[in-house]
């Protein structure tokens, strides 16, 4: 599920460039491989296991941002004989690369996932493997994991296979051109099966009751004025390219939970009070949700493209904390969990479509594998899932931690040199012990922060409150005010304000 996103537009942005270092130094991050590492990756770039299955007939494409070069997934689409749809889904087989126990495992056992810094990412794996021999780059062959899910034609999931395939892909293509060729009327037979069969997914996920959020990417660009932060909504290409992995995910999980052998990414349902804080800040965000329209409903009535919408739906990734991974082997004794399901997807979903970017995402690959073979799962992995299943909960509270720090600094960069400035704000969060501390998101530029203490206006009285602030002091949810700047310190990464 999507994180807030932050990167750098600009081609030349060394200030940002050199905190965004120092930021790394001082959170610990390894940047640097061991040259053990590097001498495996190249090894095995000569040499990956390839498997005999060949499927290079397939024109696969790619759809990822704009000079990604870790390409995890390709895919191919058509219509099933009969009616319905056939979906072929490659995925990158890292495990024909990466030695298990060997310096390449060890490494990205301590790295758990590539974290995404607004300047560049710091790879899971070597980029000699991620971004060149193991990728899945137009024109090249590559041993890959190969799906074949046939869908009736309402979408529905008839047959899902899959197998090891040396595979080609053909065209690399981003969203935005996705979206234009759709929008044009110009698209291939390809993208027209991908806006389509994206489509019908989406309804699937609607008769579930789940819901996939189409959480803006948060922009950094510098002109000759400064910094400048804004939004990036997604396209509906987006979400269609995200379904196809969405329904791969979940295949991946009925083939493990049906084997009793697995790795799951599991979601419990959040509670009610974190629907009435959400239900506040809709508020807050002029954002209507009548008594009866479920949480999904209203999600897919939003519009990214508007700030205070796009503002709201940051905010409720916050339902997917509790988000983890569970482990499972019954004939092992450790048994598959009471409730396997992901709530925002209101079905059972595993993370395996991108292991060049996640460490499990390799061992359920093999899992599934083998049990699409009939035979047993490979010992490496199988006695490494609850390891594994750790690791990666541990390196999504380290990924959370990056997108913290690095949000907070952007932020503080943006607004340098402006304090004593006032800003048009919305109170989005007050706090329940101390209504005169809270949480403002400026409409320009886009930027939430922590306001402090609303100053109690002329002749304002009444005694004080429990906490020592007086009742004029409270900050109003949802209630429009000035907020003046009071500090803004890239060096700290903090920013402030104050209501006017």
């Amino acid at each position: 599920m999507p994180r807030r996103k932050l990167r750098v537009k600009a081609a030349d942005s060394a200030r940002i460039n050199a905190e965004l270092a120092e930021l790394r130094a001082a959170l610990e991050i390894r940047t640097e491989w061991p040259e053990a590492a590097l001498a495996e990756a190249e090894r095995a770039a000569g040499a990956p296991r390839l498997p005999d299955h060949d499927a290079t007939e397939l024109p696969l494409f790619t759809v990822d941002p704009p000079g990604s070069r870790d390409l995890d997934q390709a895919m191919h689409l058509a219509h099933r004989p009969g009616g319905g749809y056939r979906v072929h889904y490659a995925i990158a087989d890292v495990a024909a690369f990466v030695r298990p126990g060997g310096a390449i495992d060890e490494e990205a056992r301590r790295r758990v996932q590539t974290l995404y810094f607004p300047d560049r990412p710091v790879a899971l794996h070597p980029t000699r493997l991620s971004e060149d021999a193991a990728s899945l780059l137009p024109g090249e062959l590559r041993p890959a994991l190969l799906w074949q899910i046939d869908l009736d034609e309402d979408g529905a999931v008839v047959l899902a296979d899959l197998r090891r395939a040396v595979v080609r892909s053909h065209r690399r293509l981003d969203y935005a051109a996705v979206q234009r060729a759709v929008d044009a009327g110009g698209a291939d037979e390809q993208l027209v099966l991908l806006a389509t069969v994206g489509r019908l997914r989406e309804e699937r996920e609607r008769e579930r009751g789940g819901i996939s959020l189409p959480v803006p990417e948060q922009e950094i660009e510098e002109t000759p004025r400064g910094y400048v932060l804004g939004y990036r909504a997604p396209t509906p290409a987006d979400g269609w390219n995200a379904q196809i992995s969405l329904l791969t995910g979940m295949a991946a999980a009925e083939l493990m939970l049906d084997a009793g052998v697995g790795l799951l990414r599991t979601l419990p349902a959040a509670p009610p009070a974190a629907f009435e804080r959400l239900r506040r800040t809709a508020r807050a965000l002029e954002i209507d949700w009548p008594d009866g329209l479920p949480y999904p409903e209203l999600v897919r009535s939003l519009d990214p493209d508007r700030p205070l919408h796009a503002a709201f739906l940051n905010e409720c990734t916050g339902l997917l904390r509790g988000a983890g991974y569970r482990a499972f082997d019954t004939a092992r004794g450790r048994p598959a969990p009471a409730d396997p399901g992901h709530a925002a997807l209101a079905a059972p979903y595993a993370h395996c479509t991108a292991p060049l970017r996640r460490l499990g995402d390799r061992f359920a690959q093999e899992v599934c594998a083998a049990v699409a073979a009939g035979e047993e799962p490979p010992d490496w992995a199988r006695e490494a899932l609850e390891d594994v299943a750790a690791l990666m909960t541990a390196g999504d509270r380290r990924a959370g931690e990056v997108e913290r720090a690095c949000v907070d600094l952007v932020e503080a960069e943006v607004l340098s040199g402006r304090v004593g400035e006032d800003f048009p704000a919305v109170v989005v969060d007050v706090d329940a012990e101390r209504p005169g501390r809270g949480t403002v998101q400026l409409r320009e530029p886009a930027v939430r922060a922590r306001c402090d203490r609303a100053a109690p206006g002329p002749g304002a009285g009444g005694g004080a409150g429990a906490d020592g602030e007086s009742p004029g002091t409270a900050l109003p949810l949802g209630g429009r005010i000035a907020a003046r700047l009071t500090v803004a310190d890239p060096a700290t990464r903090t920013v402030r304000f104050a209501a006017v």
